[in-house]
Protein backbone atom coordinates (compact mmCIF):
# COMPACT_ATOMS: atom_id res chain seq x y z
CA UNK A 1 0.00 0.00 0.00
CA UNK A 2 2.97 2.49 1.07
CA UNK A 3 6.67 3.04 -0.92
CA UNK A 4 9.10 5.27 0.17
CA UNK A 5 8.73 8.96 0.51
CA UNK A 6 10.78 11.42 -0.64
CA UNK A 7 12.98 13.48 1.29
CA UNK A 8 11.79 15.83 3.13
CA UNK A 9 12.93 19.76 2.51
CA UNK A 10 16.41 20.17 0.31
CA UNK A 11 18.57 18.65 3.31
CA UNK A 12 20.12 15.71 2.86
CA UNK A 13 18.47 13.44 4.88
CA UNK A 14 17.57 9.54 4.88
CA UNK A 15 14.40 8.50 2.85
CA UNK A 16 11.53 7.92 4.68
CA UNK A 17 9.77 4.73 4.49
CA UNK A 18 5.74 4.57 5.56
CA UNK A 19 4.68 0.70 6.49
CA UNK A 20 0.91 -0.11 6.01
CA UNK A 21 -1.80 -1.97 7.84
CA UNK A 22 -4.74 -3.43 6.77
CA UNK A 23 -7.94 -1.18 7.44
CA UNK A 24 -11.90 -1.65 7.13
CA UNK A 25 -12.19 0.79 3.77
CA UNK A 26 -14.79 3.63 4.34
CA UNK A 27 -16.97 3.94 1.04
CA UNK A 28 -20.29 5.57 0.06
CA UNK A 29 -21.87 8.08 2.70
CA UNK A 30 -19.56 8.32 5.25
CA UNK A 31 -22.85 7.32 8.17
CA UNK A 32 -24.09 4.18 6.33
CA UNK A 33 -20.24 3.05 6.07
CA UNK A 34 -19.64 3.04 9.37
CA UNK A 35 -23.15 1.22 10.04
CA UNK A 36 -22.46 -1.09 8.65
CA UNK A 37 -18.46 -2.00 9.49
CA UNK A 38 -18.52 -1.03 12.85
CA UNK A 39 -19.95 -0.71 16.09
CA UNK A 40 -21.19 2.50 17.59
CA UNK A 41 -18.66 5.00 18.68
CA UNK A 42 -19.12 4.20 22.74
CA UNK A 43 -18.46 6.92 25.32
CA UNK A 44 -14.93 8.15 25.04
CA UNK A 45 -12.77 7.66 28.62
CA UNK A 46 -10.53 10.39 30.32
CA UNK A 47 -6.94 9.23 29.78
CA UNK A 48 -6.64 9.53 33.29
CA UNK A 49 -4.54 11.41 35.67
CA UNK A 50 -1.03 10.16 34.72
CA UNK A 51 -1.99 12.06 31.45
CA UNK A 52 -4.14 14.37 31.80
CA UNK A 53 -3.11 17.31 34.00
CA UNK A 54 -4.91 20.36 36.06
CA UNK A 55 -3.53 22.56 33.30
CA UNK A 56 -4.01 21.81 29.55
CA UNK A 57 -3.22 18.75 27.46
CA UNK A 58 -4.38 18.11 23.82
CA UNK A 59 -3.84 17.00 20.15
CA UNK A 60 -2.38 13.51 20.38
CA UNK A 61 -0.36 11.94 18.54
CA UNK A 62 -0.17 7.80 18.17
CA UNK A 63 2.77 5.39 17.19
CA UNK A 64 1.89 3.14 14.82
CA UNK A 65 2.24 0.37 17.26
CA UNK A 66 0.20 1.85 19.74
CA UNK A 67 3.10 2.40 22.09
CA UNK A 68 4.19 6.01 22.40
CA UNK A 69 1.13 8.99 22.82
CA UNK A 70 2.54 12.43 21.84
CA UNK A 71 0.56 15.44 23.24
CA UNK A 72 0.51 19.20 23.34
CA UNK A 73 0.94 20.59 26.91
CA UNK A 74 1.25 23.81 29.12
CA UNK A 75 1.72 21.84 31.84
CA UNK A 76 5.00 22.36 34.66
CA UNK A 77 7.82 21.58 32.89
CA UNK A 78 7.18 23.18 29.59
CA UNK A 79 10.34 26.13 29.74
CA UNK A 80 9.47 29.74 28.36
CA UNK A 81 6.20 31.58 26.95
CA UNK A 82 5.09 28.70 24.67
CA UNK A 83 2.91 28.33 25.59
CA UNK A 84 2.76 24.97 24.80
CA UNK A 85 5.50 22.00 24.65
CA UNK A 86 5.04 18.54 23.18
CA UNK A 87 5.20 15.51 25.55
CA UNK A 88 5.58 11.58 25.44
CA UNK A 89 4.16 8.68 27.04
CA UNK A 90 4.69 4.81 26.94
CA UNK A 91 3.24 2.07 27.59
CA UNK A 92 4.11 -1.93 27.39
CA UNK A 93 0.63 -3.40 25.92
CA UNK A 94 -2.42 -1.43 24.02
CA UNK A 95 -4.55 -2.11 27.45
CA UNK A 96 -1.26 -1.26 29.69
CA UNK A 97 -1.13 2.02 31.71
CA UNK A 98 0.50 4.94 30.05
CA UNK A 99 4.05 5.90 32.00
CA UNK A 100 4.50 9.43 33.22
CA UNK A 101 4.75 11.90 30.50
CA UNK A 102 7.93 13.59 29.39
CA UNK A 103 9.29 16.68 27.82
CA UNK A 104 10.46 15.98 24.57
CA UNK A 105 12.92 18.99 24.57
CA UNK A 106 15.18 20.43 22.30
CA UNK A 107 15.70 20.79 19.74
CA UNK A 108 11.81 19.78 19.05
CA UNK A 109 10.65 22.28 21.90
CA UNK A 110 11.88 25.69 22.11
CA UNK A 111 10.76 28.86 24.44
CA UNK A 112 8.21 29.45 21.52
CA UNK A 113 4.65 27.61 21.04
CA UNK A 114 5.30 23.77 19.93
CA UNK A 115 1.68 21.63 19.41
CA UNK A 116 0.25 19.51 17.07
CA UNK A 117 2.38 16.79 16.81
CA UNK A 118 1.68 14.02 14.52
CA UNK A 119 4.01 10.89 13.42
CA UNK A 120 4.61 9.46 10.53
CA UNK A 121 3.69 5.72 10.35
CA UNK A 122 7.21 4.64 10.15
CA UNK A 123 7.53 6.84 13.24
CA UNK A 124 10.75 8.56 11.98
CA UNK A 125 9.19 11.68 11.12
CA UNK A 126 7.58 14.21 13.78
CA UNK A 127 5.41 16.75 12.30
CA UNK A 128 4.12 19.79 14.63
CA UNK A 129 3.78 23.55 14.52
CA UNK A 130 5.93 26.43 15.99
CA UNK A 131 6.35 30.05 15.63
CA UNK A 132 9.83 29.84 16.65
CA UNK A 133 12.06 32.17 14.66
CA UNK A 134 12.01 31.24 10.89
CA UNK A 135 8.52 31.39 10.74
CA UNK A 136 6.32 33.48 9.28
CA UNK A 137 4.07 33.57 11.60
CA UNK A 138 2.60 30.20 13.06
CA UNK A 139 4.26 27.39 10.46
CA UNK A 140 4.37 23.55 9.99
CA UNK A 141 8.13 21.76 11.25
CA UNK A 142 9.06 18.80 10.70
CA UNK A 143 11.94 16.70 12.98
CA UNK A 144 13.63 13.14 11.76
CA UNK A 145 14.85 10.51 14.22
CA UNK A 146 16.99 7.23 13.48
CA UNK A 147 15.88 5.28 16.12
CA UNK A 148 11.84 5.08 15.89
CA UNK A 149 12.35 3.46 19.79
CA UNK A 150 14.38 6.24 21.10
CA UNK A 151 11.53 9.12 21.65
CA UNK A 152 13.86 12.04 23.21
CA UNK A 153 16.05 11.73 19.97
CA UNK A 154 14.82 14.00 17.35
CA UNK A 155 16.84 15.88 15.66
CA UNK A 156 16.47 19.25 14.57
CA UNK A 157 13.67 20.24 13.18
CA UNK A 158 13.12 21.87 9.63
CA UNK A 159 10.46 24.44 8.58
CA UNK A 160 8.26 22.99 5.57
CA UNK A 161 8.54 25.70 3.49
CA UNK A 162 6.78 27.98 1.36
CA UNK A 163 4.59 25.35 -0.14
CA UNK A 164 2.82 24.66 3.40
CA UNK A 165 3.32 27.67 5.10
CA UNK A 166 1.83 31.16 4.48
CA UNK A 167 1.96 34.54 5.94
CA UNK A 168 -0.80 33.32 8.43
CA UNK A 169 -1.49 30.61 11.08
CA UNK A 170 -0.53 26.84 9.59
CA UNK A 171 -1.07 24.36 11.96
CA UNK A 172 -2.91 20.80 12.14
CA UNK A 173 -0.27 18.67 10.24
CA UNK A 174 -1.38 14.87 9.09
CA UNK A 175 0.87 13.22 6.57
CA UNK A 176 -0.79 10.88 4.27
CA UNK A 177 1.58 7.98 1.80
CA UNK A 178 -0.37 5.89 -0.33
CA UNK A 179 0.62 3.88 -3.58
CA UNK A 180 -2.67 4.60 -5.45
CA UNK A 181 -2.01 8.81 -4.92
CA UNK A 182 0.95 8.47 -6.30
CA UNK A 183 3.01 11.13 -4.27
CA UNK A 184 2.76 11.83 -0.25
CA UNK A 185 0.36 14.13 0.66
CA UNK A 186 0.50 16.70 4.03
CA UNK A 187 -3.51 17.64 5.24
CA UNK A 188 -3.42 20.44 7.55
CA UNK A 189 -4.87 23.55 8.59
CA UNK A 190 -4.78 27.85 7.40
CA UNK A 191 -5.81 30.78 8.49
CA UNK A 192 -4.94 34.07 6.66
CA UNK A 193 -4.94 35.96 10.86
CA UNK A 194 -2.36 34.95 12.78
CA UNK A 195 -4.81 32.40 15.02
CA UNK A 196 -6.19 29.56 13.52
CA UNK A 197 -9.99 31.18 14.05
CA UNK A 198 -11.58 30.96 10.48
CA UNK A 199 -9.23 27.54 9.16
CA UNK A 200 -9.71 25.97 6.17
CA UNK A 201 -8.64 22.39 5.63
CA UNK A 202 -5.61 22.43 2.59
CA UNK A 203 -3.23 19.62 0.92
CA UNK A 204 0.44 19.59 0.06
CA UNK A 205 1.62 16.76 -2.16
CA UNK A 206 5.36 16.67 -1.52
CA UNK A 207 7.79 16.21 -4.64
CA UNK A 208 10.43 13.95 -5.50
CA UNK A 209 12.96 16.28 -4.28
CA UNK A 210 11.29 16.67 -0.62
CA UNK A 211 9.82 20.03 -0.74
CA UNK A 212 6.25 20.63 -0.96
CA UNK A 213 3.83 22.21 -3.64
CA UNK A 214 1.59 24.84 -3.39
CA UNK A 215 -1.29 24.05 -1.01
CA UNK A 216 -4.40 23.85 -1.95
CA UNK A 217 -7.90 24.27 -0.32
CA UNK A 218 -9.44 20.93 -0.10
CA UNK A 219 -12.86 22.54 -1.01
CA UNK A 220 -16.00 20.03 -0.19
CA UNK A 221 -14.33 19.58 3.92
CA UNK A 222 -14.09 23.57 4.14
CA UNK A 223 -16.92 25.91 5.20
CA UNK A 224 -17.65 29.73 5.80
CA UNK A 225 -17.01 28.42 9.40
CA UNK A 226 -13.57 27.45 10.97
CA UNK A 227 -12.14 23.64 10.61
CA UNK A 228 -8.99 22.41 12.10
CA UNK A 229 -6.66 19.22 12.83
CA UNK A 230 -7.64 16.88 9.82
CA UNK A 231 -6.69 13.13 11.02
CA UNK A 232 -6.48 10.90 8.11
CA UNK A 233 -7.72 7.24 8.17
CA UNK A 234 -4.54 4.72 7.36
CA UNK A 235 -6.89 3.40 4.29
CA UNK A 236 -6.80 7.12 3.17
CA UNK A 237 -10.90 6.69 3.12
CA UNK A 238 -12.21 8.47 6.44
CA UNK A 239 -10.59 12.13 7.16
CA UNK A 240 -11.86 13.27 10.72
CA UNK A 241 -11.44 16.85 11.68
CA UNK A 242 -12.92 20.19 14.46
CA UNK A 243 -15.52 22.57 12.94
CA UNK A 244 -17.60 25.09 14.90
CA UNK A 245 -19.96 24.99 11.13
CA UNK A 246 -23.55 25.21 11.75
CA UNK A 247 -24.76 21.85 13.15
CA UNK A 248 -22.32 21.60 16.15
CA UNK A 249 -22.88 22.34 19.48
CA UNK A 250 -19.89 24.00 19.90
CA UNK A 251 -16.64 22.99 18.54
CA UNK A 252 -17.72 19.38 17.23
CA UNK A 253 -15.88 16.63 15.54
CA UNK A 254 -16.95 16.27 12.29
CA UNK A 255 -16.04 13.60 9.38
CA UNK A 256 -15.77 12.75 5.82
CA UNK A 257 -15.42 9.60 3.67
CA UNK A 258 -14.38 9.08 0.19
CA UNK A 259 -14.70 5.98 -2.35
CA UNK A 260 -10.73 5.96 -3.02
CA UNK A 261 -8.03 7.43 -2.51
CA UNK A 262 -8.30 9.50 -5.49
CA UNK A 263 -11.81 10.35 -5.03
CA UNK A 264 -13.37 13.11 -3.43
CA UNK A 265 -15.09 13.78 0.16
CA UNK A 266 -18.24 13.19 0.49
CA UNK A 267 -20.05 16.16 2.20
CA UNK A 268 -18.84 15.86 6.02
CA UNK A 269 -21.45 14.84 9.14
CA UNK A 270 -21.49 15.59 12.86
CA UNK A 271 -19.79 12.42 14.71
CA UNK A 272 -22.53 12.90 17.22
CA UNK A 273 -23.22 11.70 20.57
CA UNK A 274 -21.39 10.54 22.34
CA UNK A 275 -18.49 11.93 21.09
CA UNK A 276 -19.41 15.39 20.68
CA UNK A 277 -20.92 17.33 23.59
CA UNK A 278 -22.18 20.86 24.39
CA UNK A 279 -18.89 21.90 26.13
CA UNK A 280 -16.49 21.65 22.67
CA UNK A 281 -14.51 18.96 21.22
CA UNK A 282 -11.31 19.64 19.32
CA UNK A 283 -7.97 18.08 17.69
CA UNK A 284 -9.25 14.64 16.86
CA UNK A 285 -7.19 11.47 15.34
CA UNK A 286 -8.13 8.55 13.94
CA UNK A 287 -6.21 5.30 14.09
CA UNK A 288 -6.64 1.63 13.21
CA UNK A 289 -5.23 -1.54 15.64
CA UNK A 290 -5.87 -5.03 16.26
CA UNK A 291 -8.83 -5.22 14.46
CA UNK A 292 -10.89 -2.03 16.27
CA UNK A 293 -11.07 2.21 15.50
CA UNK A 294 -9.42 4.12 17.60
CA UNK A 295 -10.83 8.01 17.65
CA UNK A 296 -8.71 10.43 20.13
CA UNK A 297 -10.12 13.30 21.03
CA UNK A 298 -9.26 16.58 23.06
CA UNK A 299 -12.42 17.75 25.23
CA UNK A 300 -12.88 20.94 27.58
CA UNK A 301 -14.16 19.01 30.95
CA UNK A 302 -14.33 22.48 32.15
CA UNK A 303 -17.73 24.72 32.60
CA UNK A 304 -17.72 27.34 29.48
CA UNK A 305 -16.61 30.20 29.14
CA UNK A 306 -13.44 28.15 31.77
CA UNK A 307 -11.68 26.25 29.90
CA UNK A 308 -9.45 22.95 31.52
CA UNK A 309 -8.17 20.70 28.06
CA UNK A 310 -8.04 16.44 28.84
CA UNK A 311 -7.20 13.62 26.28
CA UNK A 312 -9.86 11.13 25.84
CA UNK A 313 -10.30 7.90 23.46
CA UNK A 314 -13.04 5.90 22.09
CA UNK A 315 -12.90 2.32 20.93
CA UNK A 316 -15.05 0.98 18.44
CA UNK A 317 -14.33 -2.58 16.96
CA UNK A 318 -14.76 -3.81 13.46
CA UNK A 319 -18.20 -5.89 13.12
CA UNK A 320 -17.01 -7.91 9.94
CA UNK A 321 -19.69 -6.75 7.89
CA UNK A 322 -19.91 -4.28 4.86
CA UNK A 323 -17.04 -3.30 2.25
CA UNK A 324 -13.05 -3.71 3.53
Amino acid sequence: MTSASRVLGTLALPALLLACETEPRVVGPISASHASTFSAWPEPVSLGPTINSAFNDQQAALSKDGLSLYFASNRPGTPGPGPNDIWVSNRDCLDCPWSEPANVGAPVNTGSNDAAPALSRDGHWLFFLSNRPGSAATDVWAARRQDVHDDLAWETAVNLGAGVNAAGFDGGPAYFENDDVGVPQLFFNRSPGPAPTGSDIYLSEQAADGSFGPAIPVAELNSPSSEQRPSVAPSGLAIYFQSDRPGSESSDIWVSGRESVLAPWSPPVNVGAPINTGTGEFFPLIVFQGGTEWLYITRNVATPPSVELDLFVSRRPHTGGGPK
